[in-house]
């Protein structure tokens, strides 16, 4: 589906995407994730064919943005991380209106209006965007993104600013939409909202590529695995202890069984035991502090 290879682009003395070779496959949801000025919002704008790179090969779909953009953004879907409305419009209005610039048949259109505004749950009459909330507005915008039934869909930072409700609508809606056979690259701060819908994800930083993988491989690689035993004791032991229960944590899985043996041999009542992988989070902080 989509293909850099070396791309690298510059302004002026500074390189914001610096030698970026991804590959990234049909019906995949990938996220890009990164320090503010990394280069993801660079490097969405050129695959959607909005700038150029300066150097490298970018393909789009098999074929090359810059030789046949008209051709392939009919397939496109951009969200920017700023997508202002039209105030004095209703969401129907607004959406009639991108249709009309699409060039969209006329009952086409209304009726992929009338499954868009049910789906993302816009009123669709009588308020105007621009009394919207900041989460109508986004959803509308998304709405206008995915009007003309697009393969890709390419969104920077969906549900930046937005309340935890309608941040999670938004993810949980991007999620049918891979059902639907749609590709999707996105980037995204919200890493939580990254490691629950995301095939694979890729890092970012200085314009570099850190890591590209799915999550389990990059927690597999890059992240740690933590075991807990809680459990009684009827004698003092040298174990942090909480709420009446004794704690060990360890990363190792030969000490955690030398406990387990040890509360076995005692008949000590085990209360839990437990095992917690890094999150994307824990992961993202390390490689950007000591990469």
């Amino acid at each position: 589906m989509i293909q850099l290879n070396h791309v690298t682009k510059r302004y002026n003395d500074t390189t914001a995407v610096d030698d970026l070779t991804l590959q990234i496959a049909d019906g995949e949801i990938v996220g890009i994730i990164g320090h503010n000025g990394a280069g993801k919002s660079t490097t969405l704008k050129m695959i959607a064919g909005l700038i150029e790179p300066s150097s490298g090969v970018l393909t789009v779909m098999g074929r090359d943005i810059q030789k046949e953009g008209v051709k392939i953004k009919r397939q496109i879907g951009y969200l920017a991380e700023d997508s202002p409305l039209y105030d004095n419009m209703t969401a129907r209005q607004y959406l009639i209106f991108f249709s009309e610039l699409y060039r969209m048949p006329r009952s086409q259109a209304l009726a992929r209006i009338d499954q868009l505004l049910g789906s993302l749950d816009l009123p669709e009459k009588d308020k105007l965007t621009g009394e919207f909330s900041k989460g109508m507005k986004r959803k509308t915008a998304i709405a206008r993104a995915l009007l003309h039934d697009p393969r890709l869909l390419i969104l920077d930072e969906p549900s930046s600013g937005l309340d935890p409700l309608t941040s999670f609508f938004i993810i949980h809606y991007l999620k049918t939409l891979k059902n639907e056979g749609k590709t999707i690259l996105l980037s995204a701060h919200n890493l939580f909202h990254v490691e629950y819908i995301c095939d694979r994800v890729a890092i970012i930083k200085n314009g570099r590529l850190v890591v590209f993988d799915k999550m389990d491989a990059i927690r597999s690689s890059l992240g740690k695995r933590e075991y807990q035993v809680v459990f009684k004791a009827d004698e003092s032991l040298d174990y942090e202890k909480q709420n009446g229960n004794y704690i060990f944590r360890t990363d190792q899985v030969d000490a955690i069984a030398a406990v387990l043996e040890k509360v076995s041999a005692h008949n000590w009542a085990l209360v839990d035991l437990s095992m917690k992988e890094s999150a994307l989070e824990e992961i993202y902080v390390r490689l950007m502090t000591n990469h």
